[in-house]
């Protein structure tokens, strides 16, 4: 089953040299699962303030700057993996270096047909 690590903290959560360990750690972490077969994608995300929300109301397109709610922590990456079931998972999301200073939602990807593949 696919599950999808989605990383939440806040931007001040790492200095410069935190960040960095912190990408170097979450490289080295996306080798081992590629590895294993369990490593599908990851990424991280630039800052909220590069945000850009839309909302559709009433047809009409609603644009702002930043994320939709106003939030303490927001998204910060994601690892998007291959997990036979929810302790795998759980097991794997330990081992992001987010989870120190923020939180890791795990969610089941839920497949339906018809989309496209690689």
């Amino acid at each position: 089953m696919k599950y999808m690590l989605l990383i939440y903290g806040t931007d001040q959560a790492w200095d410069e040299a935190g960040r960095e360990k912190c990408y170097k750690e979450s490289t080295e972490l996306a080798h081992r699962l590629k590895a294993e077969g369990k490593y599908l994608a990851a990424a991280p995300l630039h800052p909220v303030t590069m945000a850009t929300s839309i909302r559709i109301r009433d047809g009409k397109r609603l644009i702002t700057d930043g994320p939709f709610a106003e939030t303490r922590e927001q998204l910060g990456g994601y690892f998007l993996i291959e997990a036979k079931d929810l302790d795998e998972a759980t097991n794997i999301a330990t081992q992001i270096p987010g989870a120190r200073v923020g939180t890791v939602e795990i969610r089941p990807v839920l497949e339906i047909g018809g989309l496209p593949t690689d």
